[in-house]
């Protein structure tokens, strides 16, 4: 080999690492890249979830009134349409008095009249 074939092979040996090098320096940049997004992206989610966790605290004791307050409401109303049921059961009772006093009434006064015919 003479020595131009030589000189040439070590450029070009040097230019093939060169670039080798410039690869790997510019990947390992990248990789530093992504790794520094990445962080950044899982505090942003880290603050968020703090956040949410705060919220979930801060609501919970209202949710848990507010659950109370349905139950005892709930419990009410049962109460209220027990009440109501009863009241209708008075009224049908009283409703069925009143139109047998009614045909009583009615009874009595055929009896009355007819005894009243009797006298003339």
């Amino acid at each position: 080999m003479d020595t131009i074939e030589v000189v040439v092979l070590v450029a070009a040996a040097i230019a093939i690492v060169a670039l080798a090098v410039l690869f790997l320096r510019r990947r390992a940049a990248e990789k530093q890249a992504e790794r520094e997004r990445l962080t950044a992206e899982a505090a942003g989610h880290r603050q968020e979830a703090d956040a949410h966790a705060a919220k979930a605290q801060e609501l919970s004791p209202r949710a848990d009134e507010l659950q109370t307050e349905a139950e005892r409401e709930s419990a009410l109303a049962t109460q209220h349409a027990e009440a109501a049921e009863a009241r209708r059961a008075e009224a049908e009772e009283a409703t069925a008095r009143a139109r047998r006093e009614g045909e009583a009434a009615a009874r009595h006064d055929e009896e009355a009249a007819a005894r009243e015919r009797d006298l003339d």
